[in-house]
């Protein structure tokens, strides 16, 4: 695993726990397909969460968050549907969430944007 592998490892562990610590049930991480990837599945009730993990060591070009572009929004919905097409069951209220980590000299900061798009 290069540097780069394992600082988005790292991220999504983190993110994971996050949502773990409130309430989701982590029910898929890193789910793939032919079109691509998403980090992060979790479900809280009646809610699921597709979620995109942007880990960086230094915010000096924004935050991550900003790299989830629309054409990456509408990737994550096609990879979602593959997913939910993949796993069936009741219906369920649909959210698709970025977390924005960076882990620098000051500590690990992160940040849930619910809702993102």
């Amino acid at each position: 695993m290069n540097y780069r592998q394992a600082l988005g490892r790292s991220g999504e562990d983190i993110a994971a726990s996050a949502y773990e610590r409130d309430g989701y049930r982590v029910v898929a991480r890193n789910f793939r397909c032919r079109q691509g990837e998403i980090d992060v599945i979790a479900r809280r009730g009646r809610t699921l969460v597709f979620c995109e993990v942007k880990t960086r060591r230094t915010d000096f070009f924004g935050d991550p968050s900003e790299a989830v572009t629309p054409v990456k929004q509408a990737r994550l919905r096609r990879l979602a549907a593959v997913w939910l097409s993949q796993h069936p069951g009741p219906r369920m209220d649909l959210r698709f969430d970025v977390v924005s980590i960076i882990e620098d000299r000051r500590g690990t900061r992160v940040r849930r944007l619910e809702d993102a798009f």
